[in-house]
């Protein structure tokens, strides 16, 4: 496949749920499951808590209207956006690497469906895009992020130690990653 990044039109099945584009008509559901200190602690301070409909409606229009390759993808369960999941590319010298961030609503957590979605988004993204390495940053005590990349066959690259500073706390983040060999 071409290395075109266009906004996807994909859907990919996954257990107990499947990853899509965005709709604007997802800003109920995503407000729902985001606004969620839960949620928001183990995510970058761009993801606000509380989680408004205003910080919802801004969110979509961004990715449906932003021309970034990126790849902005909801986790649907039972019907509903339920979660995220996004690879950044990276450019330059890094243009064959990319970041893979996620969350996941409260009430799915335990079902093994960030698991699933982060596999197959980790497998989507080698087959159809010149990217050789993907990686993620985890807050040091988010067990369960680790866990779901450990699954996927990342691995732990290094502690990043005091990189990361959420509400005060300057805190440890470990840094893993999946290199495609072909």
């Amino acid at each position: 496949m071409s290395d075109s990044r266009l906004r996807p039109t994909l859907v990919l099945p996954i257990a107990g749920a499947r990853l899509r584009p965005w709709q604007l008509t997802d800003a109920a559901a995503l407000t729902a499951c985001a606004n969620d200190e839960g949620v928001a602690q183990n995510l970058r301070d761009t993801f606000p808590f509380p989680y408004h409909m205003e910080d919802a409606r801004w969110y979509l229009e961004f990715v449906a209207t932003t021309n970034s390759p990126d790849l902005h993808l909801a986790i649907e369960v039972d019907g509903a956006a339920g979660g995220g999941i996004s690879i950044i590319f990276k450019n330059d010298v890094e243009r064959r690497s990319a970041e893979i961030g996620y969350w996941l609503g409260r009430r799915y957590w335990g079902r093994g469906i960030m698991t699933a979605a982060a596999q197959a988004l980790t497998d989507y993204t080698f087959a159809h895009f010149d990217v050789c390495r993907l990686f993620a940053g985890v807050f040091a005590h988010n067990t369960a992020s680790a866990r779901v990349l450990e699954k996927c066959g990342y691995e732990l690259e290094g502690r990043l130690r005091k990189s990361i500073t959420k509400k005060g706390q300057t805190i440890d983040s470990l840094l893993y990653a999946i290199v495609n060999e072909q």
